[in-house]
């Protein structure tokens, strides 16, 4: 191995995961992927041409490897598309349970700095708005949502048990809505579903009424948020969580008016009901990335819209 920093990712083949493993390889990281391939997809592998990259298959709910010398452990790995809450309950609640603990005791026996990827369903449907790092949140433990909720708010109390009991430096990322390229299309989240349908010339499905918000983060933003976190020197990062995501607040039912716009499709939309516990508000408060990191999203909705729109599109060609 060479003297180069080496960083693992769990999840390596799935969305943001794939993006962060290109960026650290662009600045000259060795990076290992682990995934086990049930949501993330080797293809978003296949245009990496490097030695200093290594995929494997691994589910991270079994024990790690031996990797040589690591660095930093950025933990990735889980399905994160609400269609899946249901179909794959088990295993979502397994891998950020049994797969953060093996995540976290890899990390602590190679003394690495360690990125856990939260999410901003910690803090369910929220009674507190925006959502700041010190709000416990309003989840619902038996809802359809809880098994990637709850085991995500698990994860994070594991991390702070670990960094307590053991003192290694475990730094958490609360993700919020972060769309782009390399996303599924058949998802089953609002921008690939919308996407999807456009490009179809389909109506688009809006659940409830539309009045819900969302604040939707470029990919490219989240990922330099994340890079930036994990840099971060240990005196003001260590063992701290913050909110990454956009502060640009829109209600589905305009999302559906951007997107008809942007594609200048014939698409009109349809109402279905509205999923049980599904989050009526959603924006990140800043504050904290912003002083600690002096970190902002730069990509416009409509700028990353289209983007993904390009992507989406070969996709469904290629289908």
């Amino acid at each position: 191995m060479s003297d180069a920093p080496h960083a693992i990712v769990t999840g390596g083949a799935g969305f943001v995961g794939s993006h962060l493993v290109d960026s650290l390889l662009e600045d000259g990281f060795e990076v290992t992927s682990l995934d086990n391939f049930g949501s993330g997809r080797s293809a978003n592998l296949e245009h990496i041409d490097t030695p200093r990259f290594e995929s494997l298959e691994h589910d991270v709910r079994e024990p790690f490897p031996d990797l040589g010398r690591v660095d930093y452990v950025f933990h990735f790995a889980s399905r994160a598309s609400p269609k899946d809450f249901e179909s794959h309950a088990v295993e979502i609640a397994l891998t950020n349970s049994e797969g953060t603990h093996n995540a976290l005791e890899f990390a602590r026996k190679n003394d690495a700095r360690t990125v856990l990827a939260s999410t901003s369903e910690v803090y369910g449907d929220p009674e507190v708005h925006p959502q700041h790092e010190e709000y416990n949140g309003n989840v619902n433990v038996r809802g359809p949502r809880a098994p990637y909720d709850e085991s995500k708010r698990f994860s994070e109390a594991l991390a702070r048990a670990f960094q307590q009991q053991y003192d290694i430096d475990i730094r958490t990322v609360r993700i919020f809505n972060t769309y782009g390229p390399r996303m599924r299309p058949d998802d089953g989240r609002v921008i690939p579903n919308f996407l999807s349908q456009a490009l179809r010339d389909d109506d688009l499905t809006i659940y409830g009424d539309g009045t819900q918000t969302r604040s939707f983060c470029y990919v490219s933003d989240l990922v330099s948020g994340i890079r930036s976190f994990a840099d971060a020197d240990p005196s003001v990062a260590a063992g701290e969580v913050i909110n990454l995501g956009s502060t640009h607040e829109i209600e589905i039912r305009e999302l559906a008016e951007v997107i008809t716009e942007v594609l200048d499709t014939r698409s009109g939309t349809v109402h279905r009901e509205s999923p049980e516990d599904d989050p009526q508000l959603r924006r990140p408060d800043l504050e904290r990335a912003q002083s600690l990191l002096g970190w902002e999203p730069m990509v416009g909705l409509e700028d990353g819209i289209e983007r993904t729109a390009e992507y989406f599109a070969e996709e469904l060609e290629s289908e």
